[in-house]
């Protein structure tokens, strides 16, 4: 027994939507800090600090991207003194990025504001709604990325 199509389209919109909004406080967050950084550069901060030190290649796979878009925004995060670059061990032509002590104080602050927006928007609800929203939607990630590998390119 599947989803119904009316059930998909539903949950599709409300993914977007609230993904919409998700871009909505990040482009507000970045305009208040001076619009110094696009948007999808603190995203990438972010996803750097998270996974620590790699290739911009391997950047550029995981976010599913050109590697002209993610050496765009390498750019923008260096000039901010936000990455650190070095040579790759194994090949002194390929970079290695990681976040700089200024990028995590950097990330620091937004995830601050990040988490004040969220608990003023969810004040209403429990720790157990949260966390089961967020367990369906991890069950759901899961099950898109192993569609979207079977799909062919």
């Amino acid at each position: 027994m599947g989803v119904s199509d009316d059930k998909a389209v539903a949950l599709m919109r409300e993914l977007r939507t609230a993904g919409q909004l998700q871009h909505a406080w990040i482009t507000q967050s970045s305009q208040r800090d001076g619009g110094e950084l696009h948007p999808a550069a603190l995203m990438l901060l972010a996803e750097l600090r998270q996974h620590g030190e790699v290739r911009p290649s391997e950047l550029a796979k995981r976010k599913m991207v050109d590697l002209s878009v993610i050496s765009r925004q390498i750019a923008q995060l260096a000039a901010a003194g936000l990455i650190e670059r070095r040579p790759a061990p194994q090949d002194g032509r390929a970079s290695l990025i990681r976040v700089s002590e200024a990028g995590a104080a950097h990330l620091d602050r937004w995830r601050d504001q990040h988490l004040a927006f969220v608990e003023w928007a969810l004040s209403g609800w429990t720790d157990d709604e949260v966390e089961a929203l967020t367990a369906r939607l991890s069950q759901m990630n899961q099950g898109m990325r192993g569609a979207l590998a079977a799909v062919p390119r």
